[in-house]
């Protein structure tokens, strides 16, 4: 095997010299060559274990070509996805969870690897919420000339304005009533390193004052202070809002704006990015297998349909959050559109004509969406509850929540 690499392992339980469940740690973890058990003698046991150990299906005999094509398929997708990953964090080094393959995101990371090294450029980054403008900030960090120094976050709307400006650039003692000592600002901690001020667009109007006299000067006063202080940082600025509205409108200074906006770099929503929604997927599951302790390999097609079809108004941090709910509630080696919040699944079976609005209430509409699926999947919980977007425990508690037996 080692002479030459495989793609895919197909593995007997019971061989004539062994057992080809002893074989899937050597395959999976020394090759990386991805394993499928088959087996005449399946018992829940011996299932449990093969996926345990790394397996990453199991096919009871007899299976039909058409099964055996699919897992296959499916297997051969997600070591796809994997070794893209890998490539894409290789070729990338610091980018960690940056993920792209789209032109809109390759043009994104084409203006990192030219603002980085640049470490007093100024950068504003643009985005909706959601689309990882705290990620790049970080980013653009560590592939700077500043990576060895401080990163400090600050969020305009995380503090009350009567606070922000201590917060940012510190107070002396006896400066106001809880002042009982000194305090270094954000502004001071970052010195050697990067500042990044999220939610820029929701700061006051007397906060923009003093941080465009900071950004001008170079130089600040603490609060109740009355000497000069300089530091040397790299200013970072993120927003989901429209600056040139706010400006037009009075809420922001359009002179703060211009020395922001050195250098704009505007994140495209996962709407803009949906070819990106595998890859990313793909790392999530990846990433909360390891934090979870879960054996998971990638998606089923129709999760992934499920979520490409969504229109992802939270952008990727809503991927990543369903993501981590469907590791925790799968039940297979797959994540399936039944693991994902059901807001995210759409389709499904339509409603019987027949029904009219003196004639729908609860049982009937109960009737209508889990007795038909239920007698199209021939009495299979798991497959009419894919039909549905749930779980066979769901399904199940459906059912017997009102009262439907079997043969109704």
């Amino acid at each position: 095997v080692q002479d030459v690499p495989a793609d895919v392992a197909l593995l007997d339980i019971m061989l004539p010299d062994g057992k080809g469940i002893d074989l899937i740690e050597g395959f999976e973890q020394a090759l990386g060559i991805p394993c499928i058990m088959m087996t005449s003698n399946a018992t829940v046991a011996s299932a449990v274990k093969a996926l345990q150990l790394g397996a990453r299906d199991y096919l009871e005999k007899p299976f039909s070509l058409d099964r055996l094509e699919s897992v296959i398929a499916g297997t051969l997708e997600v070591t796809r996805l994997r070794r893209e990953i890998r490539a894409l964090r290789d070729a990338s080094g610091a980018r960690g969870d940056m993920l792209g393959r789209s032109p809109a995101m390759r043009e994104v990371f084409t203006l990192v690897e030219r603002v980085a090294p640049a470490g007093s450029a100024t950068v504003l980054i643009l985005g909706e919420t959601g689309t990882g403008k705290g990620m790049l900030a970080r980013l653009i960090h560590r592939l700077s000339p500043r990576a060895t120094g401080p990163f400090v976050n600050i969020t305009a709307t995380a503090l009350a304005e009567t606070v922000m400006e201590s917060e940012l650039f510190g107070h002396e003692k006896g400066a106001f009533t809880d002042a009982r000592s000194q305090k270094r600002g954000l502004v001071e901690l970052a010195d050697g390193g990067t500042l990044f001020l999220d939610e820029i667009g929701e700061l006051s109007l007397r906060l923009q004052s003093k941080l465009l006299q900071f950004i001008e000067e170079k130089t600040f006063r603490r609060v109740g202070g009355n000497r000069d202080l300089r530091v040397d940082i790299r200013l970072l600025a993120a927003t989901n809002r429209d600056l040139d509205r706010e400006v037009a409108e009075g809420r922001f200074r359009s002179d703060l704006l211009y020395r922001l906006r050195v250098f704009p770099i505007t994140l495209p929503s996962l709407r803009e990015r949906k070819g990106d929604i595998p890859l990313l997927a793909a790392s999530f599951v990846d990433h909360f297998n390891r934090e979870f302790g879960r054996r998971l390999v990638g998606l089923a097609p129709d999760a992934i349909q499920a979520l490409e079809q969504h229109r992802w108004p939270g952008n990727v941090r809503e991927l990543r959050n369903a993501i981590e709910r469907a590791v925790l509630l799968a039940e297979g080696p797959q994540v399936h559109a039944h693991d994902l919040p059901a807001d995210l699944l759409v389709g499904g079976p339509a409603l019987d004509p027949a029904l009219t609005l003196a004639s729908m209430n609860l049982e009937t509409l109960a009737r209508t969406l889990l007795v038909r699926p239920r007698a199209d999947a021939r009495g299979n919980l798991t497959e009419a509850g894919r039909m549905l977007g749930l779980s066979r425990h769901q399904m199940r508690y459906r059912l017997d929540k009102f009262g439907i037996r079997e043969g109704s």
